[in-house]
């Protein structure tokens, strides 16, 4: 991958810096979101166009929707039908579909008439369209459903995993979460159960979703931890619990925020007003009003004195002083800052 860029904002439009905070995109954007697999998506006649790292559009045919490039390649809609367009905004998969899914293990689901399969790059099915839905591959495994009940086939297109589940996701590596009656559990590539789907699905949450190797998990509202083994290692017990990174994770206790260790012991006592996950040796933490990071020993390293701030990712870190926006690195220097 190449250097990261990141978002900035000028004048109310958007542009891109790089990590020593020299302008390589100029704002001219009146929305951009961040890189991503080499791309951001930025808004143009009120369709969002791909725009590369050197700052050239995707713009050989515009879409109703164009997707994330996973492997090379990303979905496209136009008026109701979907294909796929390479790096160069070229139309690499005939728009045709009725629906489509991204690229992994070289294969993506798609569907025609409404039944999934899977096609290669070239747009061809190497799994023939004959199921109620389909997920992406991972590790040679994808979720699959057929007459209302799910599993899990391999690239030969059979259910290798009988379909017994009300849905499945892709798998996580070895895990994968299932769901029967709106309670989702694990099981791992060979078919066994390693937990019995017994956790409420919570709306606009990553269920299931595991972070430096644990899930959050919820019971009657008070959170804990399972690892990918299915075991629950740090039992339901807080009032609320944030994914884990760099081997902390945030915690609520009675109102305040701090941070356990993958044993559930108080790492970082909880004391802040918010918090959130470590990323680059730092988290986010808030003081009054106000603030700024502290590292995984609990010690302050950047003083809290901003309106907001977003977690460091690639060395700086996004925050907002009166609506005014900069980038700082871990020793709190500005790097860039927004000019009004």
């Amino acid at each position: 991958m190449g250097k990261p860029l990141f978002k900035i904002r000028e004048n109310g439009k958007y542009g891109f810096m790089d990590a020593i905070g020299d302008v390589v995109i100029e704002p001219q954007y009146v929305m951009a979101e961040d890189f991503y697999n080499g791309f951001s998506r930025v808004r143009l006649n009120d369709r969002m166009v791909p725009l590369d790292s050197q700052g050239r559009l995707l713009m050989r045919q515009l879409f109703n929707y164009v997707g994330l490039f996973e492997e090379h390649l990303a979905k496209v809609k136009l008026v109701q039908k979907w294909g796929y367009i390479d790096e160069r905004g070229r139309l690499a998969i005939p728009v045709q579909f009725t629906d489509a899914g991204y690229f992994s293990n070289g294969l993506a689901p798609a569907a025609i008439s409404g039944k999934y399969g899977f096609i290669n790059p070239d747009g061809e099915f190497f799994i023939e369209p004959r199921f109620d839905w389909a997920g992406e591959f991972r590790n040679g495994l994808a979720p699959a459903t057929k007459n209302e009940v799910s599993g899990y086939i391999d690239l030969s297109g059979e259910f290798v995993i009988p379909p017994l589940f009300d849905e499945c996701m892709a798998f996580q590596e070895e895990v994968a979460v299932v769901v029967r009656q709106d309670r989702w559990g694990l099981i791992n590539k060979n078919g066994k159960l390693l937990l019995r789907p017994q956790f409420d699905l919570l709306d606009n949450y990553a269920n299931g979703e595991f972070f430096d190797g644990m899930a959050v998990v919820v019971v009657n509202d008070h959170y804990g931890f399972i690892n990918k083994k299915g075991e629950v290692v740090i039992p339901p017990q807080f009032d609320f619990a944030g994914d884990f990174g760099e081997g902390l994770a945030l915690v609520e206790v009675n109102g305040r925020f701090g941070y356990i260790d993958k044993k559930g012991n108080i790492a970082i006592e909880p004391q802040y007003e918010d918090a959130g996950v470590f990323s680059d040796g730092l988290a986010q933490v808030k003081t009054g009003n106000f603030w700024g990071f502290m590292d995984t020993e609990g010690k302050i390293a950047i003083p809290p004195i901003f309106d907001a701030v977003l977690p460091f990712r690639d060395g700086l870190a996004w925050v907002s002083q009166q609506d005014r926006w900069a980038y700082v690195n871990r020793w709190g220097d500005v790097v860039w800052r927004e000019q009004f």
